[in-house]
């Protein structure tokens, strides 16, 4: 499984919850937990009894617009790797520490985070914003008000929380690569508060019922 896979189901998941956001009264009473969206997957060749230890990495990729920019260990950081740690360790698997010893699994965790730019045009001045303007007062009934073709320019930024398992018993020799063995995603609002850390960790692994010892 390749991460950028997943931005581009980052990108999918954003445009679903725009589309749906554009039916009049369907999300405008969620709350923030409620508009949040978990997803994992999953290698179903694999079968996760066979691994005992793991470790997790002590810091947290951002990556921004597809470029890795920094390893960041914020608050909010270093509250989800206590939280995947511990629930890792409830699911019977042992935190490898020693670093002369290689754990079977190792866990990535990642910020994604995604600007996105667009424009949106406004040549009909009058279909836009007539319910505010009354031509009659003016003395031109059954006029509408019109201007000349005009554009705006939006950008906004959104973000996702990727949790990456990777099978470290057994690295493929030939590619000289890792697999990935599950990756879990966090997308919506609030996925990068601290209070909101066990709730994400819990929707994850919810999922997730074979990840265990």
């Amino acid at each position: 499984m390749k991460k950028v896979q997943f931005s581009i189901l980052v990108f999918s998941v954003a445009l679903a919850l725009m589309a749906t956001s554009c039916r009049k009264d369907v999300i405008n009473h969620l709350s923030n937990a409620e508009s949040r969206v978990y997803i994992t997957k999953r290698d179903s060749a694999v079968n996760f009894a066979n691994y005992r230890t793991f470790r997790i990495a002590d810091s947290v990729s951002v990556i921004e617009d597809g470029h890795l920019v920094k390893h960041a260990y914020t608050p909010y950081d270093s509250s989800m790797i206590a939280a995947l740690t511990q629930e890792m360790t409830q699911r019977g698997y042992q935190l490898q520490t020693d670093d002369a010893i290689k754990p079977d699994l190792g866990i990535d965790i990642s910020r994604i985070i995604t600007s996105y730019t667009g424009t949106v045009s406004y040549d009909d001045y009058w279909g836009y914003f007539g319910n505010y303007w009354d031509p009659y007062y003016w003395g031109y009934g059954g006029y509408g008000y019109y201007f000349p073709y005009t554009f705006g320019i939006y950008t906004f930024r959104e973000g996702a929380l990727s949790v990456d398992m990777l099978d470290l018993k057994n690295p493929n020799t030939g590619s000289k690569k890792l697999n990935t063995i599950w990756t879990g995603l966090g997308y919506g609002t609030g996925i990068f508060d601290v209070a909101n850390v066990n709730e994400e960790v819990q929707a994850l692994f919810n999922q997730s019922t074979y990840v265990q010892q």
